[in-house]
């Protein structure tokens, strides 16, 4: 990747010109925990996508700097949690660094270790298949294997905000 962007001369967008740009796209709030040498590890995530129906594939990003890369290198799966609009709270948790993101709990431990958080909007329980390094972070790509889901509406992050979804109108209404 360093090769091929060093071979390109084009002007290129500065680090906060393009922060700016991603603070005005908006994106769901999930929660990415795996169980490691016997206690759970996560944090935040607002890159996770969907990247295949078939197989049922998604990808998330995480900087090669988080105190979280070394646990997630070498993971073999891991559960993304999909943060309902009153979990606000839960995200600002596992954002923060230098504390025990799991001792206030608010979460379960799959039969297979992996961590939940509660209330959820839904969860994937997920085998890790690649980790490309891009840039100064990496991308983990993963196969779904199993997942939950409760009757909630998603947190949405915007502009450093979160937000919450208007209710849909009845379908009378559409």
């Amino acid at each position: 990747m360093e090769e091929l962007l060093s071979q390109q001369d084009e002007p290129q967008l500065s680090p906060d010109a393009f922060k700016t740009v991603f603070r005005q796209h908006p994106a769901g709030v999930a929660v990415v925990a795996l169980a490691h040498e016997g206690r759970p590890v996560g944090f935040t995530a607002t890159s996770v996508i969907s990247v295949s129906a078939a197989p049922p594939l998604l990808a998330f990003s995480l900087a090669s700097t988080s105190s979280s890369w070394p646990a997630v290198s070498r993971a073999s799966t891991l559960a993304v949690s999909f943060l309902a609009d009153h979990q606000d709270d839960l995200s600002a948790r596992f954002a923060t660094s230098g504390i025990d993101r799991f001792a206030a709990g608010g979460w379960t431990a799959l039969p297979s270790g992996e961590p939940v958080i509660d209330g959820a909007v839904s969860w994937v329980r997920a085998r890790v298949l690649q980790r490309t390094p891009v840039g100064d972070s990496y991308l983990v790509s993963l196969r779904a294997l199993q997942s939950g889901s409760d009757d909630a509406s998603p947190l949405v992050y915007l502009d450093r905000e979160y937000h919450r979804l208007a209710p849909l109108p009845p379908e009378s209404a559409i």
